[in-house]
């Protein structure tokens, strides 16, 4: 959600640490599940939390659930309800089933009592069937030739009616731990580029990922980009209708979220850029949905993401 206001963002200097933070869980007494973790979700300045915080770290708990060498394919969630900045959540796994070539896996994160989240995630053994992937634009702009958030917003001031304050800039410049570089460009407080329903980012963690405990090397890459997705997948949505992040009543909050694994990146690809492609595929009744790709530099299809999220330019405060 997008009213500028919350817990301060802490720490100046840019960390990928947010990334691998937020998908650290701590073992937990399951509630009504065969494990469970807790994790903390990282500071934002919205009155509650990011939503990539509930999709990693559920699908980091789900990872850890799989021990024959399974690897996730697909994850289909739902936000329920706001989840507290900087408290620690609950993730109850339930171990669904277990099959030969498949095995899913249910995960329920609870906060205060109540469920907040839930996500069906499943993993695959492989398998051969032959290949073929979505094509990544051609003639974009190199990372190294377009503004980076930092740089869009240095000399933009800080205003008077908290559309954008200390704050806010701070963790649009440096506290999401990724760069991002937006074509055409960023819609914090402008729509730059017009209200085309598409838009193109190159992303990369400020520094090299760390690594996390309890998840191989290859597991805690699926996890960061599941948390990255999140950050921009209804920017081509607000583009289309002409909606900037600052603006003054908007409230955008995500509903549910489907995200396919189609290949595992190669050691190292996640420390680079990547490209995240996105489009707008409707908006309307309050709602509209965002369709992004993940792609290497050198054009492998990585996955897919679709999000659904409220988007409601009237609205002042949190969504209850």
């Amino acid at each position: 959600m997008t009213t500028v206001s919350g817990p301060a963002v802490t720490g100046t200097t840019p960390t990928s640490a947010v990334v691998t933070d937020a998908i650290t869980l701590t073992p937990a007494d399951p509630v009504a599940a065969d494990l469970a973790f807790t994790a903390v979700t990282q500071p934002c300045p919205w009155p509650k939390a990011y939503g990539g915080d509930m999709v990693a770290a559920a699908a980091a708990a789900a990872m850890r659930s799989v021990t024959d060498g399974k690897t996730v394919h697909s994850m289909h969630s739902y936000f329920l309800r706001p989840v507290d900045i900087g408290a620690p959540v609950h993730y109850d796994v339930e171990i669904v089933r277990d099959g030969r070539r498949f095995a899913t896996r249910q995960v329920r994160a609870l906060q205060n009592g109540k469920t907040a989240y839930l996500a069906l995630t499943s993993f695959a053994a492989g398998g051969e069937s032959g290949s073929t992937a979505s094509v990544a634009p051609a003639d974009l702009p190199a990372p190294d030739e377009l503004p980076s958030s930092a740089q869009y917003l240095a000399d933009r001031p800080v205003t008077d009616d908290a559309t954008m304050t200390e704050v806010s800039k701070q963790y649009w410049s440096a506290g999401r731990g990724v760069d991002m570089r937006h074509v055409p460009g960023p819609i914090y407080l402008d729509v730059e580029g017009g209200r085309d329903p598409q838009q193109a980012l190159w992303i990369r963690p400020f520094d090299a990922l760390r690594p996390v405990s309890g998840l191989t090397d290859a597991q805690r890459d699926l996890a960061a980009l599941a948390y990255a997705c999140d950050y921009t997948i209804l920017e081509p949505v607000l583009r289309a209708l002409g909606h900037p992040w600052a603006e003054p009543g908007l409230v955008t909050a995500s509903l549910d979220h489907a995200m396919w694994f189609h290949r595992a990146p190669a050691p190292g690809v996640l420390d680079g850029w990547l490209l995240y492609t996105q489009e707008a595929l409707s908006a309307d009744a309050g709602r509209g949905v965002g369709l992004g790709r993940f792609f290497t530099p050198d054009g492998i299809h990585l996955a897919t993401v679709v999000q659904e999220g409220m988007i409601d330019p009237t609205r002042q405060g949190a969504v209850t």
